[in-house]
């Protein structure tokens, strides 16, 4: 049965195809209209600076990144129209898939480059920028010989939800290209100036905790250990906005069961406990508040159900991952070439594609060289070659294994298990280069800089094929999406090697406790991801006697009993692992969203409004993030600390390090109305007004869009 979506796609777009049945493209083949233009390419380009920095700043504060494709395509039609020549949709699919690559590697480098902060590895801009530029061609080229078969053989046999959506968007939403364009950009607007205000200028406080706000109430929960906070940014709000009351909720419920009822009952039988040892420090639970207690006994337990949850999530899809081997294999063989194929066919020359992927191999073993060259273990050039050759290896066999896999499962249902295939990809490499007689320091640096390059590739080829389908829906010319994505990822990895630097010099993935100990900086900078990829190769490489080994299995039983319960692993796992004052903020634009979708004279009203979420939380979260950047830039060292001179609620004090690393900025005392309850209700009403600002221009959006409709009829 025909089903199309938009009317302006061929009938059979969305369905399998009958015997002797062919497709053919919105835009034909022999159409001549505007593809890879300047505009094109340039607006592409400018879409990756953005959301490259913006998907990095979300995925290191929030745990999660931006979806970026969507958005994209919107803007793309929005400034599209906006042209002398308005664009052609060919046009808008090559800034879709140029702009594309900011999320990918955003997404593969925020699962590794962390760890090695938190693990104090030192790393420099270059090493993040080729790791992730490697491993983002290397995908790119290992799925081009597969495209053929997952878009054309395959033809109405896999769903692409997501490549659906953005078709949707690139056909239809043309016609409100205009409301959407500038909800968007309002929304921006808004998320920028909301956190600009709070983390540049702290005119309030959005840390809001039940000890402050409570008044006595609070002061005796706290004593019990029973303490909630919420960090009330448009960051967060926006992230919950756009992942929905279900997950949102799931994801608070695991912080309640780590607030509320894990760390209270440690301390409760703790606090009669003298010290003890365990996993190599000494504790006295009697002396330890919430924060401490969760990061000694309850962070490592959701680090282990993350872990867990993503060897679940492979496992689960045991028949695709089966089924997606030999595909590597077939795509080796590539194709002959095309001179004589329909310009909607026509691929990059597979001479240049294998040569494409032996370079990178190439490349990833002289990276591995030189970074361990760099690592200062005294090793031989010899040793060092050998654990490059080893570490390309390990790289490519395993890129080459999980490419197919990520690609079919985005193509089945919409999700890359990239998580698990990354943890499998550090493990691997770890044991290889151990086996080897590599250890140490400059050991996890390879295994991680490994890590990453896979994480990328598997990132970039499960969203490539998402293109593909796309161009072979509406009709473009799969050669010019290839070579373009190349200069796509080029930018988006010296965006983020630039990015991740600039967060850890502003805000600091690793901070000292009161006991002078240097832990993961779970409020400001969380990194799930890369704090299981730290914990995992730090118990395999330096120090595994030290490890809570007993609290990561633990954490991997709750994950288990959570996959037999029917509950989302991964989503509570999150929850138990993020500090409830990054998860409290998600909820409550969770709750904004559902309330939204709730009103309006009529169910095509209540639709209208609900169908602004992406746009909002879209605007929002990247608002936010670049201006969040912008203050990180403010809060270097190296610039003088300009932030000290336009924080109004807080102190900020540059000091000489003893160490003689030079200056640093330290955070002085907050001024007082700031830090008590002046300054967290006044975070409680604006972030109240927030929420408000977000319906009234969803429901100015959804107005917008029917007089559009209206308009057409």
């Amino acid at each position: 049965m025909d089903n199309p979506k938009s009317s302006g796609l061929p009938k059979n777009a969305y369905r399998k195809l009958e015997p002797g049945e062919v497709y053919e493209p919105m835009i034909s083949a022999s159409d001549g209209r505007s593809e890879v233009t300047t505009w094109s390419v340039v607006t592409g380009l400018l879409m990756v600076l953005v959301f490259s920095a913006a998907c990095i700043y979300m995925a290191l504060r929030a745990g999660n990144a931006i979806e970026a494709s969507i958005p994209i395509a919107i803007l793309a039609i929005f400034f599209g129209s906006r042209k002398k020549i308005k664009s052609t949709i060919l046009e808008n699919v090559i800034v879709q898939s140029i702009g594309q690559a900011a999320g990918v590697v955003a997404a593969g480098a925020a699962f590794i480059i962390p760890a090695l902060y938190i693990n104090q590895v030192e790393v420099t801009w270059w090493q993040i920028f080729l790791s992730c530029f490697i491993g983002g061609t290397l995908g790119v080229v290992l799925i081009i010989p597969l495209r053929k078969y997952f878009v054309k053989d395959l033809h109405g046999d896999l769903p692409f939800p997501e490549a659906t959506a953005i078709n949707e968007i690139l056909v239809s939403g043309e016609s409100s290209s205009e409301s959407s364009g500038k909800i968007l950009l309002s929304a921006f607007g808004i998320g920028a100036a909301f956190d600009f205000m709070i983390e540049t200028f702290h005119l309030w406080n959005p840390m809001m905790t039940t000890k402050t706000l409570l008044g006595g109430v609070g002061e005796k929960m706290a004593s019990m250990r029973f303490e909630a906070s919420m960090n009330g940014i448009a960051a967060l709000f926006g992230l919950g906005y756009i992942i929905g009351i279900r997950y949102a909720a799931i994801i608070a419920g695991g912080s309640v069961l780590a607030y509320m009822v894990l760390i209270p009952l440690i301390y409760f039988f703790g606090s009669n406990i003298p010290e003890f040892a365990f996993a190599g420090q000494v504790y006295e639970i009697a002396k330890m508040d919430s924060g401490a207690i969760f990061s000694a006994f309850v962070k490592p337990i959701g680090i282990g159900a993350i872990a867990v949850s993503g060897i679940i999530g492979i496992i689960r899809m045991g028949g695709i991952i089966l089924g997606s081997l030999s595909l590597g294999f077939k795509g080796l063989k590539g194709d002959s070439a095309s001179k004589d194929l329909p310009r909607t066919e026509i691929d990059m020359d597979p001479k240049h594609v294998m040569l494409i992927q032996v370079g990178s191999v190439v490349l990833m073993a002289l990276l591995f060289v030189v970074v361990g060259m760099l690592a200062g273990d005294n090793m031989s050039f010899g040793e060092v070659f050998k654990f490059g050759v080893i570490g390309s290896l390990v790289g490519f066999a395993l890129s080459f294994l999980f490419t197919p896999v990520a690609a079919q499962a985005i193509a089945i249902v919409g999700v890359n298990p990239v998580s698990g295939m990354t943890l499998i990809t550090v493990v691997l490499t770890i044991l290889a280069l151990v086996g080897a007689g590599l250890t140490g320091k400059a050991g996890m640096l390879i295994a991680l800089i490994v890590g990453c390059a896979v994480c990328t590739a598997l990132s970039t080829s499960g969203a490539l094929i998402s293109d593909f389908k796309i161009g072979y829906w509406l009709g473009s010319t799969p050669q010019s999406q290839q070579r373009w994505k190349f200069l796509g990822l080029a930018l988006a990895a010296l965006v983020v090697a630039f990015v991740i630097p600039i967060m850890d010099s502003g805000y600091h993935f690793l901070i000292e406790n009161e006991a002078g100990e240097m832990i993961s900086n779970t409020e400001v900078l969380p990194a799930p991801q890369a704090n299981m990829i730290a914990a995992v190769s730090k118990g395999l490489l330096e120090d595994p006697a030290n490890q809570p080994w007993f609290l990561y299995g633990l954490g991997g039983i709750v994950a288990i009993v959570l996959y037999l319960s029917g509950i989302p692993m991964l989503a509570f796992a999150l929850g138990m692992y993020l500090p409830i004052s990054i998860n409290l903020p998600v909820l409550f634009g969770a709750f904004v969203a559902w309330l939204v979708g709730k009103t309006g004279k009529n169910k095509k009203e209540k639709e209208a409004r609900q169908g602004q979420g992406i746009l909002i939380a879209s605007g929002l979260m990247a608002g936010a993030a670049i201006f969040g950047i912008i203050t990180a830039i403010l809060r270097q060292p190296a610039l003088g600390g300009p932030i000290q001179y336009l924080s109004f609620g807080k102190e900020f004090i540059m000091k000489e390090s003893s160490s003689g690393g030079g200056m640093f900025l330290k955070e002085g005392a907050h001024i007082a109305w700031y830090e008590g309850g002046l300054g967290q209700g006044i975070g409680f009403a604006m972030y109240v007004l927030l929420g408000l600002g977000c319906y009234l221009l969803a429901k100015k959006g959804a107005q917008m869009g029917a007089a559009e409709e209206a308009s057409k009829e």
